[in-house]
């Protein structure tokens, strides 16, 4: 048997290729160790596994470091989410959670519980915490960490194997499943398995989106400046590490000396964004955004900080200011070998750890900014095996999939005389996260304001997600949450773990469809598993106005994917006039090929005991009035926008054998 591996990596760590070739098949070779193979321990791989899992997939989770839950247990403990009513599902599940476990601790009324913001904002070795209990509490689900993905054996355009190298022992292990599952910030799975991918920034023209390329923009005026060009690259945004910081001196990790590789010529650009006022405060304040008015106009700022329990703190490094010292110390890093990476991986740390050592050591910067920096330092309780410093990088950006349709900003933005964003029948999330890329160069405007490749918070309305951003061109077997088939702009809001917890959900619930049925993942019933999705509390359409305690709650969900809605207004307990009805009545053949003969409409709207007619000429059952039918009323009062949307809903899915 001639088995060859299209990429692998290298003895010196570097990504080669081979070959793809197929093989002969044994009914040996058929047997798999797993359903599914969830490959990357992030937030949405571990959500992507508990889906799975709940939907009777046998699972296995293997992950490179030696804990689960990528930046949201390595120092991310600010839910990047600005609109809470958009997402929920597993993600809702992880906060409240959260919630749970600090009121049961410290009690309901406690500061640490407010400080919690409703499971929203916690510490990482509480969020590792939950991600284990949940984990651990789905039978199905085998747990290995520290591991590193080394090949993939693909035979017939399918992916069937993967092979890891155990890190502390250097043995080697071959996983074989009917689904792989590439929930790695890099797309590592996916592209040892020789799926095509793109790096760095689209041009402008080539999607035809505003804000890719080469760009300097404006943040505070949301306008572009002098030397955007709009021209492609293979930059990428900045890398980071997510520090947490207390200010207990008690549990406080502080630094004596100066931290591996610290060089202060890494920051000296700094005094002069302090000089200049790039260390100020934001245009517009919002609370809870890691803004202290005591930090602004002082060395301190070059950090934003979010408090979190416990008197702690989620640190994100400011990428405002100029002497911003991370840009382009990622190049190549997507494609390195684990050599290399790891190489970054110190690099960074030496960075981060550099700049905290500056901001509280170095004499040249003002004794009042020193005193202030020295309240704040690593926790002592954090990070216990690993010099109480976050173990995951902050990749924000690096492969992108090429998949079988590729997001874009005109997806996620309005469009002239559009009063809502893409509808995408294949929705399975709604995604509401401004557009926001930290720096890709090291070079300033001509006036001073940013760094080339920053596009801060710029704000856009929520978006429906689209399955096929999850499926690889040609290659079968594989569903990809996280490096999806985005731009870069676009990846730019799509890059949040709460959203990337939704869609490993939602891979999870797909990976699971595709096993039972026996059917490709691009094959997956997309109807069933937008059915499965929202009875688990998945939001695939957003609404300005709809009560998640709403009995058409779930219909307008589906039926905001099959374009029902024109806006972000459902108007659920509204009459639906009769031209509105009719198009929906369309939509709904065209869905389930059931025919809805509607009586001619002499009044701007049916009632309901007209509708009632209507269902009855359907073959199978009608409706229950519990069902659809909302608390008041008669047969006599017009049909209500809700009540519609209910009993389509249930007609659709019990046309398509669910319930």
């Amino acid at each position: 048997m001639n088995r060859r591996y299209f990429i692998k990596l290298g003895a010196a760590g570097a990504l080669i290729s081979i070959a793809d070739l197929t093989s002969c098949t044994t009914a040996g070779e058929d047997k798999t160790d797993t359903d599914v193979l969830v490959v990357g321990g992030t937030p949405a791989g571990i959500m992507a596994a508990i889906a799975a899992a709940r939907s009777g997939a046998r699972v296995t989770l293997i992950e490179y470091h030696h804990h689960i839950g990528g930046l949201s247990t390595s120092g991310l403990g600010k839910s990047d989410i600005e609109n809470k009513d958009a997402i929920a599902g597993l993600f809702k599940e992880f906060t409240q959670h959260i919630l749970r476990y600090y009121t049961e601790k410290y009690g309901a009324d406690s500061e640490d519980v407010k400080k919690c913001r409703g499971g929203y904002y916690y510490e990482p070795s509480v969020a590792e915490h939950v991600f284990n209990r949940m984990v651990s509490a789905e039978t199905n689900i085998t747990l290995l960490t520290g591991y590193q993905i080394e090949k993939v054996l693909t035979r017939g355009g399918k992916a069937k194997e993967a092979g890891f190298k155990n890190r502390a022992t250097g043995e080697s292990r071959n996983l074989k499943a009917e689904v792989f599952i590439d929930a790695t910030y890099e797309g590592d799975l996916y592209a040892l398995a020789g799926a095509a991918y793109r790096l760095g920034r689209e041009g402008k023209n080539d999607f035809g989106e505003p804000h890719a390329g080469r760009i300097f923009f404006d943040y505070n005026d949301n306008r572009f400046l002098e030397g955007s060009t709009g021209e492609g690259d293979k930059r990428i945004p900045a890398y980071t590490y997510r520090l947490c910081m207390t200010d207990d001196p008690a549990n406080s990790y502080v630094m004596k000396e100066p931290p591996a590789g610290y060089n202060r010529e890494n920051y000296l650009k700094y005094f002069k964004d302090l000089e200049e006022g790039r260390l100020g405060g934001p245009k517009v304040f919002k609370e809870g955004h890691g803004y202290y008015k005591a930090h602004f106009d002082t060395m301190v700022r070059v950090f934003s900080f979010a408090e979190i329990p416990n008197r702690k703190y989620d640190v994100n490094t400011n990428p405002r200011p100029l002497g911003f010292p991370f840009p382009e110390e990622n190049f190549n890093y997507a494609e390195a070998g684990w050599e290399e990476r790891e190489r970054m991986f110190r690099r960074h740390r030496e960075l981060a750890l550099g700049l905290l050592y500056f901001i509280q050591n170095d004499p040249e910067i003002p004794e009042a900014h020193r005193q202030l920096a020295n309240q704040y330092h690593l926790p002592l309780d954090e990070f216990t095996d690993n010099g109480h410093f976050p173990w995951q990088l902050y990749v924000r950006e690096a492969r992108r999939l090429k998949g079988a349709y590729t997001l874009t900003e005109n997806d996620v933005t309005l469009k002239d005389g559009e009063e809502r964003t893409t509808i995408f029948h294949d929705a399975i999330i709604a995604g509401e996260f401004p557009i926001d890329s930290f720096p890709c160069s090291k070079e300033p405007s001509a006036d001073g304001k940013v760094l080339e490749g920053y596009i801060g918070m710029l704000p856009i309305p929520a978006y429906q997600l689209p399955y096929r951003v999850l499926v690889p061109e040609s290659i079968d077997g594989i569903i990809v949450p996280v490096a999806a088939s985005t731009t870069h702009v676009a990846y730019s809001t799509l890059r949040m773990e709460p959203l990337w917890m939704g869609i490993g959900q939602a891979s999870g619930v797909a990976a699971a469809l595709s096993v039972r049925n026996k059917t490709e993942i691009r094959d997956v019933d997309v109807k069933a598993l937008q059915a499965a999705l929202v009875e688990n509390g998945q939001i695939l359409t957003y609404f300005d106005d709809l009560d998640p305690a709403d009995k058409a709650h779930k219909a307008a969900q589906f039926w905001g994917t099959r374009g029902f809605f024109k806006s972000y207004k459902a108007g659920l307990r509204q009459p639906v006039p009769g031209a509105e009805l009719k198009r929906w009545a369309a939509i709904f053949t065209e869905t389930t090929n059931l025919p809805l003969a509607l009586p001619d409409v002499h009044t701007d709207y049916i009632t309901r005991g007209e509708f009632r007619k209507v269902m009855k000429s359907w073959a199978g059952p009608v409706p229950d009035d519990a069902v659809w039918t909302y608390e008041s009323g008669t047969d006599a009062d017009p049909l209500l926008k809700g009540e519609a949307c209910a009993a389509l809903f249930s007609k659709a899915a019990e046309r398509s054998g669910r319930s």
